[in-house]
Parts: C-alpha cells; structure tokens; sequence
C-alpha cells in the first residue's frame, strides 16, 4: 500500500516544478541485458546517497526500466533484478531494506524512444528518488 502512495505522489509531483525541484533523483545505467552494479556505479551510488544531508527525511523509491529488447517477461524480470541489485548497494551503505521501495516497470512506460539505439541505453536504468517524507 506504501508503494502504491508513493508511486501516485510521485505522478502528481512529476507534473508540477515545483513539486520536481523537492524530489532527488539519480539515475543508474545498465548496459542491455544487465543488472550488474560495476564500481563506478557502486561509487554514483555512495556519492549520491552521502552526498545528502540527512537521508532519514526521505522516502527511497527505486523505478527500474529496461529498453523493448527481449521481450515483455525477460525486461519485467531484468528490470526487478537491476532494482535489487541497487537496493542490494544501497544496504551496504547502511540503508535498512525495509526503508527501500521499489517498482519495476520492465519495458512498460519508457521515458525515451525505444526507436533508436541511443533511447534505448537511456532506458536501461534504475532511478534512485527521494521524496522527502514532509509531503
């Protein structure tokens, strides 16, 4: 139910600026077919979560995408092991998991075309947003 809250919170906010300036967000890239978190993200990720400065006043909401290639039941599955494999860093740097939620929406609902090759590496991500709990 949490979940379902925060993703409609989200909707409303995202189509408000102001409401977008509140949100934190960062994205974390994929290339196609993974969901390994290599070093340097690992180290995006630590630098984006410490670089906040009381991550306690936040509700941490993963939305994981994948592109349109392979299929409707492999991007559903990729994209909830590209999410838990952010949450997975984000509990070595001290995050408790039931503070982390988490929707993966697989090739459903992209945010760039998947019509060109360049679309499609930007919807191979995992946004990492924080919606402070104030709202």
């Amino acid at each position: 139910m949490r979940l379902f809250l925060i993703i409609n919170l989200f909707l409303i906010l995202f189509n408000t600026a102001a409401a977008q300036d509140s949100l934190i967000r960062k994205s974390i890239y994929f290339g196609g077919g993974s969901y390994y978190v290599d070093e340097f993200q690992g180290t995006q990720i630590a630098e984006f979560i410490n670089s906040v400065d009381d991550i306690s006043k936040y509700e941490i909401v993963l939305f994981s995408h994948t592109d349109n290639i392979g299929g409707k039941q492999y991007n559903e599955w990729l994209s909830y092991m590209r999410s838990e494999a952010v949450k997975y860093e984000l509990i070595q740097l001290g995050i408790r998991k039931e503070e982390i939620e988490s929707k993966s929406f697989g090739q459903d609902n992209p945010l760039y075309s998947n019509k060109s090759s360049d679309g499609r590496v930007m919807n191979r991500r995992v946004d990492i947003i924080l919606v402070p709990i104030t709202l």
